[in-house]
C-alpha cells in the first residue's frame, strides 16, 4: 500500500457511515478533533523513538502517517499538494528553505 492508497481510501471513507468506520467517525468530529488526533498519535511515536523500540516505533509511525492523511483529509488538503510542496523543496538547503519562509 502507498500513501497515495492510503489518501484514497481515507477520502472514500469520509462519505461514510461513522458507525460503520473510524475514519468515518473521526472526520464527522471535525478538524480539530482530527489535529488533536494526529497530535497524539505524533508524541506516541516520539515516545518510542525515545526508548529504542523499532517495533512499537514502526507500528507508532505507521498511526501518525494515516492520522495525517486524516487531519488532511479534514481540511481538503490533497495528499498531491504536500508531495508537490516536497518537491518543489528538493534539491534546497533544509536550512537555507527554512530561512527563505515568511515569518509567522
Amino acid at each position: 500500500m502507498t500513501l497515495d492508497d492510503l489518501a484514497e481510501t481515507i477520502a472514500q471513507r469520509a462519505n461514510a457511515d461513522p458507525d460503520s468506520s473510524w475514519t468515518a467517525k473521526l472526520l464527522a468530529k471535525g478538524p480539530e478533533k482530527c489535529a488533536e488526533k494526529f497530535g497524539e498519535e505524533a508524541i506516541e511515536a516520539i515516545i518510542e523513538a525515545v526508548k529504542g523500540d523499532r517495533t512499537r516505533l514502526t507500528c507508532e509511525a505507521a498511526d501518525v502517517l494515516f492520522h495525517l492523511l486524516v487531519m488532511l483529509q479534514s481540511r481538503d488538503v490533497p495528499l498531491a499538494d504536500v508531495m508537490a510542496e516536497l518537491e518543489r523543496r528538493q534539491g534546497t538547503s533544509g536550512l537555507a528553505e527554512k530561512a527563505a519562509r515568511p515569518a509567522s
